[in-house]
C-alpha cells in the first residue's frame, strides 16, 4: 500500500485525499473556473492547506459527451501549469489526468509524479510502456467507451465482475513491464448507470483482491445529484455520503473537489476502523 513518488513514500494503508484541479473551460463542475496563475495558485494552495495529498491536474474535460481536443491543445494547456506548481510549492505531488503517453511524458518531465489514465491503457496503446519508462505510480481507470460516447446506453452482464475482470488483465500487463505502483479507480460515472455505480459503491470492498490501493472519485458526480434531484453545485453533503461508504468498503484515495470535507470524513472514518 505504499506508492513512490519522486522519492517520496506514501503510505495508503491510511487514506489520502486527491484535490481536483481542472484547468479545462468545460468540466462538469468547475469547467472554467480557474484561468489565470493567480486563481491556480490560490485554489491549490488552499486544497494543500486543507490536508491534500495529491493534486490532480487535468486539462482535457472527460464529462460524457465532452468535446474532444488535440494533444497539443492539451498539452499548450497544462505543461504551463505544471511547471508553475513546481516552481511555487517545491514538495507537491502532482498527479496528470490524461490518457495520452506523450502528455504523460512531457508532464513527468516537467515535475508530475503520477499518471491518472481514465482509459485504463485503451486509448493510447505506447501508455503502458511510457509509464515504465518513467516509473512512476500509475492510476487505473475503468472506462466503458470513451468521454464522447460512454453514457450511451452502458451495458453489463455483470458490472463488478466484468470490471474486476477488466483490471485483473490490466494490471497482469503493467506486472509484465514492470510497473508496480499501481492504483485503481473502477470510473464512476465513466460509461455506467446509476444503478451500476451505486452497485459498485456497494460492492467496493470486493476489489481489494486485486491487491492494489482503491482511488473513489464520486465528488459532487451525476450518480449523486440526479439520484436527489438537485445540481452538482448543491451535492457537498451527498459527496461526503459517498466518500464515507467508499473509505468504509476500502477506498484508499479520496479524489475530490472539496479537500476540507474529505479530510474531515477520512478522519471521522478512522475512529472506528
Amino acid at each position: 500500500m505504499t506508492i513512490n513518488c519522486k522519492g517520496t513514500l506514501i503510505d495508503l494503508a491510511s487514506p489520502k485525499v486527491m484535490g481536483i484541479l481542472n484547468i479545462t473551460p468545460d468540466s462538469f463542475f468547475d469547467g472554467g473556473k480557474y484561468k489565470n496563475e493567480s486563481d491556480i495558485l490560490s485554489q491549490v494552495e488552499k486544497m494543500l492547506s486543507d490536508g491534500a495529498t495529491f493534486i490532480d491536474v487535468g486539462a482535457y474535460s472527460s464529462r460524457p459527451g465532452a468535446k474532444h481536443i488535440s494533444e497539443e491543445e492539451e498539452l499548450k494547456r497544462i505543461v504551463p501549469v505544471i511547471n508553475l506548481l513546481s516552481s511555487n510549492f517545491p514538495e507537491i505531488i502532482i498527479s496528470v489526468d490524461t490518457f495520452r503517453s506523450k502528455i504523460a511524458q512531457e508532464t513527468i518531465d516537467a515535475g508530475a509524479a503520477i499518471i491518472n489514465d481514465i482509459s485504463g491503457g485503451k486509448m493510447d496503446e505506447k501508455m503502458f510502456e511510457t509509464v515504465a519508462q518513467l516509473q512512476v505510480p500509475y492510476i487505473l481507470m475503468h472506462m466503458l467507451s470513451t468521454p464522447q460516447n460512454m453514457q450511451k446506453n452502458p451495458v453489463y452482464t455483470d458490472v463488478t465482475k466484468e470490471i474486476i475482470s477488466f483490471f485483473a488483465e490490466q494490471t497482469r500487463k503493467l506486472h509484465q513491464l514492470k510497473i508496480n505502483d499501481i492504483i485503481i479507480d473502477v470510473g464512476f460515472g465513466f460509461g455506467k448507470t446509476n444503478a451500476h455505480n451505486f452497485e459498485i459503491l456497494k460492492k467496493l470492498e470486493l476489489f481489494k483482491s486485486l491487491d492494489a490501493p482503491i482511488l473513489a472519485g464520486i465528488s459532487r458526480k451525476s450518480m449523486l445529484y440526479k439520484t436527489l434531484d438537485i445540481s452538482a453545485q448543491e451535492a457537498l453533503n451527498a459527496t461526503t455520503s459517498a466518500n464515507t461508504i467508499a473509505l468504509l468498503n476500502g477506498a484508499n484515495i479520496l479524489r475530490v473537489h472539496d479537500v476540507k470535507e474529505a479530510i474531515e470524513t477520512v478522519k471521522i472514518v478512522k475512529q472506528i476502523s
